[in-house]
């Protein structure tokens, strides 16, 4: 997030990327792995979104995040528990963002041209009944599916039945081969509804970085 401006909640700069996962020690053979201490943490999402921008497509999702580890462990990650942070030797590495990749985000006024807004806001956020923003309402033609209902709560918080969630995404109108765009008031709900979208096989799916916080803050957008 670039935390600064009048919509903060904006893809940071390549400037800002490029001081962050150089310290990190990112590097294009890197694999990193996103994960949550618990359901309520937004960052996983939208962090991976943000490496699709800049070309980083290899990572993965520890789908259920550390409770899910400590049942046991993801099929397909190893049983060794994390070892702690990177040594020094693997920190500060040069890493040069690409140019954002315009297939993975959207800049202001989506939705336009007849794409479909798939919201991931709480229900009375969708109808105008709740929010800090200038004007309350939705994107004409969003439809809303609040984002913790992409969560098994009986399963340590992973993400729910592909098969149900497809049934519950065509009930509303929404098919894979649609070409969808996620947000909420910052992206960052969004940025797990656009994880769940890329899961369930939605290529087209894109995230609109400055959500509501800019849409509902501007006097040229359609409202619902």
């Amino acid at each position: 997030m670039r935390g600064e401006g009048e919509v903060p909640c904006l893809e940071p700069t390549v400037e800002q990327l490029s001081a962050l996962f150089s310290e990190l020690g990112l590097t294009r053979d890197l694999l990193p792995v996103a994960y949550a201490d618990d359901g309520r943490r937004l960052g996983r999402g939208r962090l991976l979104w943000t490496l699709e921008l800049i070309g980083h497509t290899r990572y993965s999702y520890l789908n259920g995040g550390i409770h899910a580890w400590r049942e046991g462990g993801p099929a397909g990650l190893s049983k060794a528990r994390p070892a702690g942070p990177l040594p020094a030797s693997m920190r500060r590495r040069s890493f040069a963002p690409r140019c954002a990749d315009r297939a993975q985000r959207t800049g202001r006024a989506p939705g336009r041209e007849g794409l479909r807004g798939m919201g991931r806001l709480a229900p009375e956020e969708y109808r105008g009944e709740k929010g800090e923003n200038k004007r309350l309402g939705h994107i004409p033609g969003a439809v809303n599916l609040e984002w913790t209902q992409a969560m098994d709560r009986e399963r340590a918080l992973r993400i729910r039945d592909y098969a149900e969630l497809i049934t519950e995404l065509e009930a509303l109108g929404l098919t894979p081969d649609m070409e969808v765009i996620t947000h909420c008031q910052s992206h960052h709900r969004s940025g797990f509804t656009w994880l769940v979208g890329k899961a369930l096989g939605f290529e087209k799916i894109r995230g609109y970085a400055g959500s509501w916080k800019e849409w509902g803050n501007r006097d040229d957008t359609p409202i619902e």
